[in-house]
C-alpha cells in the first residue's frame, strides 16, 4: 500500500513538471509573440486563449495569473472601444482662433522655446493633447500651441470650410488649360506639374473648371489631383528666411526716377568709373544711387552735378580725375548701364546716402564698400 501511495505520489509529481514545463513552454511563446507585436489587444486576446484551455487540467480559474489575463483582455477591449468612439466622434484638425498671430513652443508650456507661429486662419493636425495645450503639425511646423487660441471638432471644420480652398494640381508635366470643356477647346494656358490652381466646379463630365489667371478655363480631371487647402504655420527657421528676403527686396525696391540729359547720365557713370570701376555691377548701381539717394532726400543739393561737386563729398570730383574720365569719353558700357539704372530708380543699397571702403562699419557690404 505504501509502494503504491510512492508510486502515485511519484506519477503526480511527474505529471505536475511535466505540466509546468508544458505551461513554460507556452509562457515561452507569449513572450516572443509579445515582442513580435506592439498592439496590447493582440497581445491580451493571446494570453487568454492559450491559459483558458488549461484551466479545468487543475489551474484555478480564480488564479490571479488567470484573472489578470482576463482583465487585460476586458481593458484592451474597452480602450479599443472607446478610441474608436472617440474618433468617430472628434476630429483631427485644430484651426488657429486668433485675430493675428499665435506662438507654436517646443513643449507644452509658456517658458519653452518658440518653435514657430500660426496665423489668422491658419489650421493643421493634431498630435497629442495634453494640460490645456494642444500639438499641432502645421506645414513644416510642429509643436505645442494653448488650446485657449484654437478651435476643435465643429468649430474647426466650419472654419476650415469658410477659408480654406479646393485646388487642383496637375499629375503631368504639361496640361493643357482650356477655355472650354473639350479637347477641341482652344488652349488658354499650360499648367505644370506639381503647380496648381483654385478649382471652380468639377463639372461630372470629365471635366474640372479652374481659376486660371481671374478667368475660368477647364483642364481634365483624369490628369489632375483636387485636395483641400488651408493656410500652414511657419517655422522661426522660415521667418528668418522670409524677412532676410523682404531685407533683400526692400534694398534693391525702385525709389523713382529722376529726369536726367545725357550730360549728366555720363557725369553720373564717370563717378561710377572712378569710385566702382573695379566693383561688381551690383556695387556700381549702388554708388549711382547713393548720389540719386542724396538728389532726392532735400538735404543735399537737388541736382546729379550740385551732388557730385559738393564740398568734400566724393574726393574724385574733387581732384578732377571725374572730369578727366568725363572728357576722355573713356567710361565703360557697364558704368553707363549702372548710372541710367540708379537714375531710373533702382538701387541694391535701399535708401543710402553715404559709402566708404570696407572698415568695419556696420552697414550693407558690396564688394569692398559699406553703405549706409
Amino acid at each position: 500500500m505504501d509502494n503504491s501511495r510512492k508510486l502515485f505520489s511519484g506519477a503526480t509529481k511527474t505529471m505536475a513538471v511535466l505540466f509546468l514545463v508544458v505551461v513554460m513552454s507556452f509562457t515561452q511563446s507569449i513572450t516572443v509573440e509579445a515582442r513580435r507585436t506592439s498592439n496590447y489587444l493582440e497581445l491580451a486576446t493571446g494570453i487568454t486563449n492559450i491559459i483558458s484551455p488549461i484551466a479545468p487540467l487543475g489551474i484555478d480559474s480564480e488564479a490571479p495569473e488567470v484573472k489578470a489575463a482576463e482583465n487585460a483582455e476586458k481593458s484592451a477591449a474597452t480602450e479599443s472601444s472607446t478610441q474608436s468612439a472617440s474618433e468617430s466622434e472628434s476630429s483631427n484638425l485644430v484651426m488657429a482662433n486668433v485675430s493675428r498671430v499665435m506662438n507654436v513652443r517646443e513643449e507644452p508650456n509658456e517658458d519653452s522655446a518658440k518653435v514657430g507661429v500660426l496665423y489668422k486662419d491658419c489650421g493643421g493636425k493634431i498630435l497629442d493633447r495634453q494640460d490645456g495645450w494642444t500639438k499641432v503639425q502645421s506645414g513644416d511646423l510642429i509643436g505645442w500651441a494653448k488650446d485657449e487660441y484654437l478651435l476643435f471638432d465643429e468649430d474647426a471644420e466650419a472654419l476650415a470650410q469658410d477659408v480654406g480652398k479646393q485646388i487642383v494640381t496637375s499629375n503631368g508635366t504639361a496640361l493643357n488649360i482650356r477655355a472650354e470643356a473639350s479637347s477641341d477647346a482652344e488652349v488658354v494656358g499650360v499648367l505644370a506639374e506639381n503647380t496648381f490652381v483654385d478649382l471652380i466646379e468639377d463639372t461630372g463630365d470629365g471635366w474640372i473648371a479652374v481659376d486660371y489667371n481671374d478667368e475660368t478655363g477647364y483642364v481634365q480631371a483624369d490628369y489632375v489631383t483636387s485636395t483641400f487647402k488651408i493656410d500652414s504655420g511657419e517655422t522661426i527657421a522660415a521667418i528668418k528666411l522670409r524677412e532676410e528676403a523682404e531685407k533683400k527686396a526692400a534694398l534693391t525696391k525702385n525709389r523713382g526716377a529722376v529726369s536726367a540729359d545725357a550730360d549728366e547720365v555720363k557725369l553720373l557713370a564717370a563717378l561710377i568709373q572712378c569710385e566702382a570701376g573695379n566693383q561688381p555691377y551690383e556695387g556700381k548701381v549702388a554708388v549711382g544711387a547713393v548720389v540719386m539717394n542724396r538728389v532726392k532726400s532735400g538735404g543735399y543739393p537737388s541736382s546729379i552735378y550740385g551732388v557730385i561737386y559738393a564740398s568734400g563729398q566724393f574726393t574724385p570730383a574733387l581732384n578732377g580725375t571725374v572730369a578727366r574720365v568725363y572728357n576722355s569719353g573713356k567710361i565703360s558700357d557697364s558704368n553707363y548701364q549702372a548710372a541710367q539704372a540708379a537714375i531710373n530708380g533702382e538701387t541694391t543699397v535701399g535708401g543710402a546716402l553715404h559709402f566708404r571702403r570696407v572698415n568695419g562699419r556696420e552697414g550693407i557690404i558690396i564688394g569692398a564698400h559699406v553703405f549706409w
